[in-house]
């Protein structure tokens, strides 16, 4: 058996979806879709966050900074899909493996993290809104941004450096992106540590972070359920709304998608592999349109963006 030794010099080959070859030009097509609509949704609402001040509250730096998080992870992962789709180019560096992989897997805790942050200001808007100003300072949205960066970069980075020190005896991903455990299957020296390591980052994201959004949550129905006035109740389940949506959309499909990797064992793996690139794909798409429809002020903006251009 032919060993890789881990180098600079060496290069895996991303497969693209197997079983599905013939259809990657088609693929392509739902792909790069996305890839528009993430680009052009996300972008306006940043470009309304950065331009308009009455926006500059908590909540829409949140938003801002989760819609930051969705074009990294977004802009990491498509190019490379469409040069595999449109060009056949499959092959990719090592170093570029383990850096798209870092940056993928990066934004989607950071992604995580702001989920809870902006849980958070939900719960001071309708538990305590007297004090929401006070509570929810520039300052602590700031440290709560820098909170989410360095857990991604802390609970990451291990990873690329965990793979540096593994040999492999195969280069072909059967994959579209450099996923973690894509790469430790094609180890064939001890990857119990990688493997431990990966349950480990996942348990504490997914669970932990679930865990307190859903602890966010019991407060914020607990301070409505006391609630007297139809129309009260009414406007503090309106203000979560949206957030809700959000927390679905984004661990909805991963939820699903790590369900049939372990119980749906005759499910194609072509089916697997569209399956993870849409639990990544899918919020940053739907994120923009959610809040686009949800919130007021987004809407009232975009209204008066497209009288200016239509005038």
């Amino acid at each position: 058996m032919l060993i890789f030794n881990q180098s600079n010099f060496m290069t895996f080959t991303l497969m693209g979806v197997p079983g599905l070859e013939g259809q990657h030009l088609w693929l392509s097509l739902s792909f790069s879709s996305m890839f528009l609509a993430i680009l052009i949704g996300n972008g306006v609402i940043l470009f309304l966050v950065a331009t308009e001040a009455t926006l500059h509250t908590p909540m829409y730096l949140l938003l801002a900074l989760l819609m930051v998080a969705d074009l990294v992870s977004t802009l990491a992962l498509v190019p490379k899909t469409l040069c595999i789709f449109w060009f056949n180019d499959q092959d990719i560096a090592a170093n570029a493996c383990f850096t798209q992989m870092f940056f993928v897997h990066g934004a989607s805790v950071v992604r995580s993290a702001l989920l809870v942050a902006m849980a958070f200001d939900r719960y001071v808007a309708v538990c305590k809104p007297l004090h929401y100003n006070t509570i929810l300072s520039y300052s602590l949205v700031g440290w709560l941004a820098l909170g989410a960066l360095v857990k991604g970069i802390i609970l990451i980075l291990p990873m690329p450096l965990l793979l540096q020190r593994l040999t492999f005896c195969r280069m072909i991903i059967p994959d579209t992106y450099c996923d973690h455990m894509s790469l430790v299957k094609l180890a064939c020296s001890h990857t119990r540590p990688n493997r431990i390591y990966g349950l480990f980052v996942i348990l504490l994201v997914v669970g932990l972070d679930l865990m307190l959004i859903g602890f966010s949550y019991a407060l914020i129905l607990q301070a409505v359920v006391r609630l007297k006035s139809q129309d009260a109740i009414c406007k503090a389940l309106n203000t979560c709304s949206a957030h809700v949506f959000v927390i679905v959309a984004s661990y909805g499909p991963a939820l699903f998608s790590s369900l049939t990797h372990r119980i749906g064992h005759n499910i194609p793996s072509h089916a697997h592999i569209l399956l993870a690139n849409l639990y990544l794909l899918l919020p940053s798409m739907l994120n923009p349109i959610i809040y686009g429809i949800k919130m007021k002020e987004i809407r009232d903006k975009v209204a008066r963006c497209l009288r200016r251009e239509t005038a």
